[in-house]
């Protein structure tokens, strides 16, 4: 299969797209309506240097949406049923967003700049015509925008070192979903520790989509001491850790108990929020479906490009939406949607692969304990 994929207005580049080209991006997806570096040719490296050393993302995919106005605060908290009484001005909550049935649109990190000021840091949705709507139909007093903001992520052990010598000492004392506002240089930022994946990290959320260069170069010169590199949102590593990829690992109708994020569902809040009669329905009634860890037999996988088909005694039962072979525990792993009543622990599996019949076992998440050491076999 060779092809390739036209660039044109219809979608757009990051402030950081011809600094990936020039520092070598073989493979871009679309998300967001945006072009995003998925890989720079070399996998088994980029996923090393990620648990090894430090890498740097364009994220700019993560579109902000920008909720502000004396109305702010009580549309912020309609659109979610997570609980925001702890999320004082400068912290972030990762958060489910759900429609009125109950279903998964997105699962953002909310950001609060100010008190009355809010950024929605969202995954592959178009939250941005949504909660417009919303804020129009319920008449809140606020403007919903998407600022100039483009993240670039640092990740990997030596990632609080860069950061520290770009910025400052005063980022060690940074709490995970904490941020702050600063100056790197002339460039207006803001600094927060987070990011997708388990290894640490920080997210720079550029604020000039004109020094997108300007920001990369600077992160790669001060970086070069501990063998920075550029990469992508790992597909092995995020899979290793259990982090949920909305879109992914979803279905159109997924709710967020099915997915495990019901941690963040406050059922006994006195105020309304989208979806809570359905989501408190749902609770009563039980889960149909839930995501799962798995091993998969057989010789390293190629990470599926859509869903496989999950049978248990030869009867449907789900699908696998992701798989791919994990270097760290040597076996092939994947993340299941499956009937809940074939969702427990040591289930066996068959599975309708691209390469063929496979078979499968649920096992615990994360797939990879925190501290599992990388194997030296290449």
């Amino acid at each position: 299969m060779s092809f390739q994929i036209a660039l044109g207005p219809r979608e757009r580049k990051s402030p950081f797209f011809d600094s990936t080209v020039a520092d070598g991006v073989t493979h871009f997806t679309i998300y967001n309506h945006m072009y995003m570096p998925v890989s720079y040719g070399d996998h088994d490296a980029e996923y090393r240097r990620l648990l090894e050393k430090v890498a740097m993302w364009d994220v700019a995919v993560e579109r902000q949406v920008q909720i502000s106005g004396a109305d702010a605060e009580r549309l912020v908290r309609y659109l979610t049923p997570r609980d925001l009484k702890d999320c004082p001005v400068g912290r972030g909550m990762y958060v489910p967003l759900c429609d009125h049935d109950g279903r998964l649109i997105n699962d953002p990190v909310i950001l609060r700049l100010a008190e009355d000021k809010f950024w929605l840091s969202i995954a592959n949705s178009d939250v941005l015509l949504w909660v417009r709507a919303v804020a129009a139909e319920g008449n809140f007093d606020v403007s919903v925008i998407e600022p100039d903001v483009s993240p670039l992520a640092i990740q990997g052990p030596n990632a609080e070192a860069v950061a520290v010598d770009l910025l400052g000492e005063w980022v060690r004392e940074l709490k995970y979903f904490h941020f702050r506002e600063t100056m790197l240089d002339n460039i207006p930022l803001i600094a927060g520790r987070s990011g997708w994946s388990k290894q640490g990290g920080f997210e720079f959320y550029l604020r000039d989509g004109s020094k997108g260069a300007e920001l990369w170069d600077r992160v790669k010169e001060i970086g070069a001491p501990y063998e920075i590199g550029p990469g992508a949102p790992n597909p092995i590593e995020r899979l290793e850790s259990g982090l949920l990829s909305y879109g992914v690992d979803t279905l159109p109708d997924s709710d967020p108990f099915e997915v495990g994020l019901n941690k963040m569902i406050s059922l006994d809040r006195t105020d309304q929020f989208i979806g809570k009669t359905a989501l408190r329905r749902k609770a009563e009634q039980g889960l149909t479906r839930k995501l799962v860890g798995i091993v998969i037999n057989g010789e390293p996988l190629v990470p599926n490009e859509h869903p496989w088909p999950t049978n248990v005694d030869g009867k449907p039962v789900g699908s696998v939406r992701a798989a791919c072979y994990s270097p760290r525990r040597r076996e092939n792993i994947g993340i299941a949607l499956l009937s809940v009543l074939y969702s427990g622990l040591g289930i066996k599996l068959q599975i309708e692969s691209d390469s063929g019949l496979k078979f499968g076992e649920i096992v615990p998440l994360p797939l990879v304990p925190p501290g599992t050491p990388i194997p030296n076999d290449g």
